[in-house]
């Protein structure tokens, strides 16, 4: 045998025969309540999402959902698509890429420090060796 059971409109809980006391609205609409707890929070207008103990608020705040078993998610592999930038070719991008940076990076600073070397060698040392003003006027 079968029990009919209903479901409270604040709660969400069943109602068991025999128990709950339903409303009906002067248009007509249905209520059934569990227990009068949940009969006076409609009265009073309460939001059954924002009161902890109701079905509606667990389901929303997923409490309760380790007894069911949860469905993992698979993520999907990313697809990474080279494009070409503007000004460079793929073919660039890639012999760029390929390179062990480390090397890439010892050769730039190699350069980077030629080019100071060659800056200093050309200028003769003029600029180079007063810190106390570089645009002083000079005295009289």
């Amino acid at each position: 045998m079968v029990v009919r059971t209903q479901i409270c409109n604040f709660s969400g809980f069943r109602i068991y025969p025999g128990h709950g006391s339903t409303f009906v609205r002067s248009d007509g609409k249905v209520f059934v309540f569990a227990n009068s707890k949940c009969k006076s929070s409609f009265h009073m207008r309460r939001k059954p999402a924002s009161l902890n103990w109701t079905y509606i608020y667990r389901r929303l705040h997923r409490k309760g959902q380790e007894e069911q078993e949860k469905r993992r998610t698979r993520r999907r592999a990313v697809k990474t698509v080279q494009k070409p930038v503007e000004g460079a070719s793929i073919e660039v991008l890639r012999a760029k890429r390929q390179a062990p940076r480390a090397q890439v990076k010892t050769a730039a600073r190699a350069a980077a420090l030629k080019e100071i070397k060659a800056r200093q060698q050309g200028s003769g040392g003029a600029g180079s060796g007063n810190s106390s003003g570089a645009g002083a006027k000079p005295k009289k």
